[in-house]
């Protein structure tokens, strides 16, 4: 893991038509971490995702990947940046097959991962290949959209609630996963509602309250912690 910064949010703020969602969020993500940002739902996490990406109408601040400011790009800019999202409902196209769906998104960048190495790490999407995309089961689903982006060569994954409606035994599978998917080097900003989950997956957390960042607490220090986070979060 490295101390340079791949992703620095400062300022960012949101709106969806009059509503104002974020309030200046701060936050950095540094290469080959994993942070999550923490908080009751509608504090503002899934928004701030999609805000980095440009899939929101309106918003001000300042978004900066590896060097290179985003806050007036569009969203296809964003992607071949090499930042990729992978939404809260997957966005697997129902009239195509699994393998269809891995490769659809266009490469961004050289070291995306072969589909022979997708299919070592996922092996339920190669037996399920030909079968169509909204066939699979939620954790499949999950697999392939985050599969269909390290094909591409992004290498900031942003990750909304990954584990929503999953069974445990799934939800494990996901965890090792994202871990595998840190042991190659890839960058993952992760939105998740299960704190269990995320404890174990995360460098840092950030908690997020009211559209704005207002801690930040290393991995290490959350037993410590973890009373007063738990209130806070309503668990």
């Amino acid at each position: 893991m490295s101390d340079a910064s791949m992703l620095n949010v400062r300022g960012l703020n949101a709106w969806y038509d009059e509503s104002h969602v974020l309030h200046g969020m701060d936050f950095e993500v540094r290469e080959g971490e994993c942070v999550t940002l923490l908080g009751r739902n509608g504090a503002g996490k899934s928004t701030t995702l999609k805000a980095i990406m440009g899939l929101v109408p309106k918003r001000a601040g300042s978004v900066m990947f590896r060097g290179r400011e985003l806050i007036a790009a569009r969203p296809d800019v964003a992607g071949r940046a090499g930042i990729g999202f992978c939404p809260e409902d997957r966005g697997i196209f129902a009239g195509l097959s699994v393998e269809e769906n891995l490769m659809l998104p266009p490469v961004v960048a050289p070291g995306g991962m072969s589909v022979a190495d997708i299919h070592t790490l996922f092996p339920n999407l190669a037996e399920r290949a030909k079968s169509a995309g909204t066939k699979l089961s939620g954790g499949e689903q999950q697999m392939l959209a985050i599969a269909r982006i390290l094909r591409t060569g992004a290498k900031l994954l942003l990750l909304d609630e990954p584990t929503e409606g999953l069974a445990p035994v799934i939800v494990q599978q996901i965890g090792r996963m994202i871990g595998e998917i840190k042991r190659r080097g890839f960058t993952v900003l992760l939105v998740e509602q299960n704190f269990h989950f995320a404890s174990r997956m995360a460098d840092r957390h950030y908690l997020v309250e009211h559209g704005q960042v207002v801690d930040m607490i290393p991995n290490h220090e959350l037993p410590t912690r973890a009373d007063s986070l738990h209130r806070r979060l309503g668990i």
